[in-house]
């Protein structure tokens, strides 16, 4: 039995701040094709466990980062993020890259404050009467495959997550495409500040690479920076042909400082990665911070080969620390960025003293 078209379609035009509540597993089956998706993207067996609560709205996710194929962002309808929900990995093999989970409308309710009768009026209801095509066996099973029977489960098992599907999930978007900007603004995801601070950098990007003025145009733009107060030029290479490594042996809740951005360029080679690990342009945000290790990262899903991957070197979380999607779109996926120690510095726990002068 085909999915109910009214369900493909289902929207409820949410916001970033409305408060939701999260459908019934019993409803959400009734969504999912014989795969456990919606319009291609799966619901997961680590989202049951938020089934009838109620969370805010984060952000729309009407746009995406392609973080398989690398194309710039893609476009996703009728999908949100909630705020704080992100994948523990529990079943896909302990994966501890901590996506933020998306989820579809059609998974959720709108809470409306008044009453529980404006709820209901807010919330079109599913089909009842149809029998689904999914069940929770589906979910479960379908988080993972085998390529080869004839080989161990470690080296032949891959992986299905919603970030392994993205492509699936998402259609194209063009880079000239602007749209984007002004679903943002009318969604509440970006102040009409961050949606111009963003649409300049980009324009003067372009300008930049057309390679006429370069060196006067970077002149230019690092002066005004600075006499703004802010970072420089973030786009710059660094030079080595072999990274170096420290070793801090952090642990969950000690302080660190992110190194200025001119210490870090001293540590990557010229594909801006040190040991194999990129230095995204959005971590410039957060050079010469304070911030609290969150955890390490031992083993993640490859997006683009599915399969579980073991991180041979030291990756460190730190709490709050997300890619602002700055330089990215405005993608609202608000990924961790992974950090190596040589890029952290420890920073000693304030007295009780200064605690209480702060």
């Amino acid at each position: 039995m085909p999915i109910n078209e009214s369900k493909k379609r289902y929207s409820l035009n949410l916001r970033a701040g409305e408060i939701v509540e999260v459908r019934s597993p019993e409803e959400i089956l009734r969504t999912l094709d014989e795969k456990g998706r919606l319009e291609a993207l799966p619901f997961m067996p680590e989202m049951l466990k938020y089934c009838g609560k109620r969370f805010k709205v984060y952000k729309r996710a009407d746009k995406t980062c392609d973080t398989i194929e690398k194309t710039g962002c893609r476009r996703m309808v009728n999908t949100v993020h909630l705020e704080g929900l992100r994948c523990d990995g529990e079943a896909h093999g302990g994966c501890e890259a901590g996506c933020l989970l998306f989820w579809k409308e059609a998974w959720l309710k709108r809470v409306e404050p008044e009453s529980i009768e404006s709820t209901l009026q807010n919330t079109p209801p599913l089909q009842p009467d149809e029998e689904p095509l999914c069940t929770l066996e589906t979910l479960f099973k379908a988080t993972r495959s085998s390529v080869d029977p004839h080989t161990p489960d470690s080296e032949s098992e891959v992986f299905s997550c919603q970030a392994t599907e993205l492509q699936r999930a998402t259609s194209y978007l063009s880079r000239w495409d602007f749209r984007h900007y002004l679903r943002d603004l009318r969604s509440g995801n970006r102040s009409i500040l961050e949606v111009l601070h963003t649409l300049f950098f980009e324009i003067f990007n372009e300008i930049l690479h057309v390679g006429i003025g370069y060196r006067a145009l970077l002149w230019l733009f690092n002066t005004f920076q600075k006499i703004r107060g802010k970072d420089p030029y973030p786009y710059q290479q660094g030079k080595l042909r072999k990274t170096p490594s420290a070793v801090l042996n952090l642990k969950p809740g000690e302080l660190v400082r992110v190194k200025s951005h001119k210490e870090i360029l001293e540590t990557l080679d010229v594909n801006n990665k040190n040991r194999g690990l990129s230095f995204d342009v959005e971590m410039t945000l957060y050079c010469g911070g304070i911030y609290r290790v969150a955890r390490r990262v031992r083993k993640i899903i490859h997006e683009k080969t599915r399969k579980m991957i073991k991180l041979p070197n030291d990756c460190i979380i730190l709490e709050d620390v997300i890619c602002k999607g700055v330089y990215h779109q405005l993608c609202p996926r608000s990924i961790f960025p992974y950090w190596r120690e040589i890029w952290l510095e420890k920073v000693e726990e304030p007295s009780q003293k200064e605690t209480k002068n702060a």
